[in-house]
């Protein structure tokens, strides 16, 4: 064979090899040719995905994040510094590269160590924190903010929210708040900033909120722990899964960042079946961005990764 017809031939694979999305299958003479590009890859729990449509989507986040308040933070804590260290490495080795905090959980700190126990890089990392809507946090929420950053040890917190709104009127009732987000944002004290809400009067009002860029939310398709209507407690185990899941697309749809909590249903689905169905119910909406599981062992890091994995992935199989 001369060395022109073998230059022909390979720019003849390489036309194809281009071609795979359209052209999935060539024959080159009697040789078939399947390329390998035309398979759909595969998606993961650790893949890093863009954060809603944030800053023209430069915000990117984990799929899978380590919880650290359940139990508003006594599971974790209870682990003491040298267990955290090791379950924080873990994790972090499987790929779990996005932590979620609170100044309620009291586990700043405890991140702070056992990330420097791990000598794990700050970039290579997404954390969240909450600020919660209490007197002593408001007082001075400037100087809040400049204390997460210190008990964390890091110079700017990925997305910051405020943490559990429970009134319809809080995006009224907390202007100044929000002006100070605002403030931290633009000297690069925070990256994205936005809420959790408990109840739908204030998922509502989330919604037709423009400042909000990151929707922390409480998803199931079980409704257990999801946002419903009880005027008087807001927290009320029992939620309304059609109309909590209308607001949050809703925000979806407006280039929000979502990122579904309570997919073991606050810690009570022992059942395993119950946490496949809401792992495949997040993944598979189309409107969740990313999730957050709180863990306390390896075994539990190893299980969301595969019920997270496999539901990805579900049409693939």
């Amino acid at each position: 064979m001369s060395d022109e017809t073998i230059k022909s031939r390979i720019s003849r694979r390489e036309f194809i090899r281009k071609s795979a999305e359209v052209i999935t299958v060539t024959t080159i003479g009697a040789e078939l040719v399947t390329p390998a590009e035309a398979a759909p890859a595969l998606r993961t729990a650790s893949d890093w995905v863009p954060l809603g449509r944030i800053n023209k989507s430069k915000i990117k986040i984990p799929r899978l994040g380590m919880g650290t308040g359940s139990i508003n933070g006594q599971v974790q804590r209870d682990l003491g510094q040298e267990g955290f260290n090791k379950l924080i490495g873990y994790a972090y080795e499987r790929g779990v590269r996005y932590i979620d905090t609170a100044d309620n959980y009291k586990t700043h700190e405890l991140i702070r160590a056992a990330l420097k126990a791990n000598k794990i890089p700050r970039e290579n990392l997404f954390i969240q924190s909450k600020l919660p809507l209490k007197d002593e946090t408001l007082a001075n929420p400037m100087a809040t903010i400049d204390r997460y950053r210190k008990e964390l040890g890091v110079d700017y917190i990925d997305s910051l929210l405020i943490h559990c709104a429970t009134k319809g009127t809080w995006v009224e009732d907390q202007k100044a708040l929000m002006a100070v987000f605002d403030e931290a944002q633009a000297k690069g004290w925070i990256r994205a900033k936005g809420c959790s809400c408990h109840g739908l009067a204030a998922l509502k009002a989330a919604t037709t909120n423009g400042w909000v860029e990151v929707q922390l939310a409480r998803i199931n398709p079980q409704g257990h722990h999801v946002d419903g209507d009880n005027p008087t407690n807001p927290h009320d185990p029992q939620g309304k899964v059609p109309e909590a899941m209308k607001e949050i697309k809703a925000m979806h749809d407006q280039g929000r960042g979502i990122i579904a909590m309570k997919l073991c249903g606050n810690g009570d689905f022992t059942k395993a079946e119950d946490r496949e169905k809401a792992a495949r119910y997040a993944m598979t909406c189309g409107f969740v961005d990313a999730a957050v599981i709180g863990f306390k062992s390896p075994a539990e890091v190893d299980e969301a990764i595969e019920r997270i994995n496999r539901a990805l992935n579900v049409k693939a199989s």
